[in-house]
């Protein structure tokens, strides 16, 4: 199975498809609630499924229906899912307040931190040895493994949700989406690591859309910025990386003094063949494809170049709200 692409939604199923025919190749039914997230592990070996208050993990390869374990100990909605690059342990989110880290093999809770309000999504640092969350008091928290601790918050706007949290490939920038019903703005941070000491500059902000942005994503490359809308688009923004090198020696370290860089986010594409809200996507390993997931029941592939549809995905009852797509070769 080299490539592996997943849906799942409101209508209690989880589906495989077979990503160029669009064949739904197997359905898995998940009847505890509906399906928030989905995150492949990096072996392509097991897909993790977040519900209303349970993780459950299944065998990629195997045609049973129940999961090989159940992760309990979240008590509302889970938001965020990410698994460590080796598969040995995975972090969620959720409305409960908290952010927990899992061992893999076990199921048990390794960690737990606390933001105090709903957290809406988390994700790990390419170095792994940080977590990088939101919350929907408008919070951004990074979490220092090796320090157990909060090791920076930022407030990109006082009282506005944090719907999304990405961060490259490379570890170099940070994006956030700050977003309500009328306004939708992406703020972009550098990320500088000394010593094993990260830091943030910030870089810049702009407007996304007119409404609530329901996920941001940097593409494998940092060549692009996907972000989903209530506004029934997605859009891809050019990522300029040109304005974001390494900064000036005086400014490591110095991330409250640092001014403003400006970085440019071009607008590149609107993909605008959804009938709902757009919930989520997820690039192909080469940069050059997108999956979008939208309340019209459909999930999408589109060529980024052409702005065409290659794919509809058509077997969901109800909302697809999550997507996971593990393209990566065997190899890497």
């Amino acid at each position: 199975m080299s490539v592996i692409l997943c849906t799942a939604g409101y209508d209690h199923t989880i589906r495989f498809w077979e990503a160029l025919s669009g064949i739904c190749s197997r359905t898995i039914p998940h009847p505890d609630s509906q399906v928030n997230r989905l995150c492949i592990s990096p072996d392509k070996r097991y897909l993790a499924a977040a519900g209303h208050h349970t993780i459950k993990l299944y065998d990629v390869r195997s045609t049973n229906p129940a999961a090989v374990i159940t992760f309990e100990g979240h008590t509302s909605n889970i938001t965020g899912l990410a698994f460590h690059c080796e598969g040995k342990w995975m972090v969620t989110s959720s409305e409960d307040g908290t952010v927990k880290i899992w061992d893999t093999r076990t199921g048990h809770i390794q960690r737990n931190y606390s933001h105090g309000v709903p957290v809406n999504d988390v994700v790990i640092h390419p170095n792994q040895g940080e977590l990088i969350s939101c919350d929907r008091g408008g919070n951004v928290r990074i979490w220092d493994l090796a320090e157990n601790k909060c090791s920076h918050q930022l407030v990109p706007e006082e009282d506005k949700s944090v719907a999304s949290v990405t961060v490259a490939t490379d570890g170099s920038l940070l994006c956030a989406a700050v977003s309500n019903s009328v306004h939708g703005a992406v703020y972009v941070w550098r990320l500088i690591t000394v010593r094993d000491v990260t830091s943030l500059v910030p870089v810049t902000s702009f407007k996304a859309h007119g409404t609530y942005i329901t996920r941001v994503l940097l593409s494998p490359d940092v060549r692009h910025l996907a972000t989903c809308s209530a506004d029934h688009t997605a859009r891809i923004w050019k990522v300029d990386l040109e304005n974001v090198g390494p900064p000036p020696e005086e400014e490591v370290g110095d991330e409250e003094e640092a001014e403003p860089e400006e970085v440019g986010f071009e607008l590149e594409q609107e993909l605008d063949g959804h009938q709902r809200w757009v919930w989520d996507c997820a690039f192909s390993a080469d940069s050059a494809y997108l999956v979008t997931a939208c309340s019209d029941h459909y999930a999408r592939l589109w060529e980024l170049q052409s702005k065409n549809v290659i794919r509809q995905y058509n077997g969901h009852h109800r909302g697809a709200v999550c997507v996971a797509l593990n393209d990566y070769s065997e190899t890497r």
